[in-house]
Formats: structure tokens, C-alpha cells, sequence
């Protein structure tokens, strides 16, 4: 069973909300409220307010979502191999944690990671990314965002963002991504979220 764990960090009284767009014949506009979390490292997250995470007992790790410029974007192949680093150092992180995948239920707690490369990106492909994403990345940056989701309503209960390292991908032919940067990126951001998940959940 996981329980909140507040011991080490500092949690701040104030607000965040950030608002979604939900298409159902016309926009509505929902909103949600997130308290501010820093951790003895100064890392911050996000936790939705009144986020109860003692019931769930499992995690569920969901497909990484990948987005970048739409004219300056690897190609398919290197979008899977930079997929598959991710996931891997994430997985590895997660050895205190019952993970299993593709099962949704009222004890199983989703987790999404998602790789957002904003550094050659227009105005026209920062609108292209769901509300969320627009609301944490900032244009001319790699952003790593972790989410944290009931599995069966999809309601983000905590998130984390790092735009820290980023390794250089290829977006040309003349270009080479440099896969010892991406497995160097990727340990790190999953270290920094497996901190993010053992402060916020303790089994």
C-alpha cells in the first residue's frame, strides 16, 4: 500500500492551477488544483489537491509520449530507440515498486512519462501539444514530465518537470543523435522521478 510521505519535504500552501480543454461539440475549460511540492534536493512537483494515494498498490507504466517540432523531428526509428532508453532507465529506477503493464483498476496508479523537445519549435507546434504541456514547457527547451494518473479516470493526481540536461538529437541527415547523451539524460531523469515518486509514495 502506498502512503503519503511528507517527512522531507516542505509543502507550500499556494494553488497551481492549470486548466484543459475538453472538445465536446463546443469548449468547455475545467480546472484543477495542485499544491507545490520542493524536496531536500529543491526539486518540485506538483500534488493535486486532496490526492489520496494510500489506495493504490501498483504502478502501471503507460506508453512515453514524444513530441517534437514537426520540421525538426528524428526519424521514426530514433524516435522508438530514444523510447525504449527511456523506458528502460525509468523501469530500472522502479525496482522497489510492484510495476506491471496495460492494467487499469481501483488499486493501480498510472504512470506517463513524456519527452517534450520545444527547441526548434514554432508557435504553431506549442499549440499542437495538449494544455498541460503548454502550461510547463517553455519554448527553446527539453522538457521531461512525469505524470502521475488513476487508472481508470485518467485524473492526473501529481506531476514532476525537468528540463535539466538535454542531448542532442538528430533533426537532418547530416545530423547523428548522440545516444551516449540521450542513456546519460535518461538515467538522470529517472533518478530525479523515482525521488519524486519515494517522496510522495512509500510503500
Amino acid at each position: 500500500m502506498f502512503v503519503i510521505h511528507f517527512s522531507r519535504i516542505r509543502l507550500y500552501l499556494l494553488p497551481v492551477f492549470l486548466s484543459s480543454l475538453v472538445a465536446t461539440g463546443c469548449s468547455t475549460t475545467t480546472s484543477q488544483s495542485f499544491n507545490v511540492v520542493t524536496n531536500a534536493e529543491g526539486e518540485t512537483g506538483y500534488i493535486a489537491v486532496g490526492a489520496d494515494f494510500s489506495i493504490y498498490d501498483r504502478l502501471n507504466a503507460e506508453d512515453m509520449g514524444i513530441y517534437f517540432p514537426s520540421d525538426a523531428a528524428p526519424t521514426t526509428q530514433d524516435q522508438q530507440q530514444i523510447r525504449q532508453i527511456f523506458r528502460n532507465a525509468f523501469l530500472s529506477e522502479l525496482g522497489a515498486y510492484k510495476v506491471v503493464q496495460g492494467e487499469k483498476g481501483p488499486t493501480t496508479l498510472s504512470v506517463q512519462a513524456t519527452l517534450v523537445d520545444f527547441r526548434n519549435a514554432s508557435v504553431r507546434d506549442i499549440q499542437s501539444v495538449r494544455r498541460e504541456l503548454r502550461d510547463l514547457a517553455r519554448p527553446g527547451v527539453v522538457m521531461f514530465l512525469m505524470e502521475l494518473k488513476d487508472s481508470r479516470t485518467d485524473e492526473v493526481l501529481a506531476r514532476a518537470a525537468d528540463s535539466a540536461a538535454a542531448p542532442a538529437f538528430s533533426t537532418t541527415a547530416d545530423a547523428s543523435t548522440d545516444w551516449a547523451a540521450v542513456e546519460t539524460a535518461a538515467a538522470g531523469w529517472a533518478t530525479r522521478f523515482r525521488r519524486f515518486l519515494d517522496d510522495n509514495l512509500k510503500q
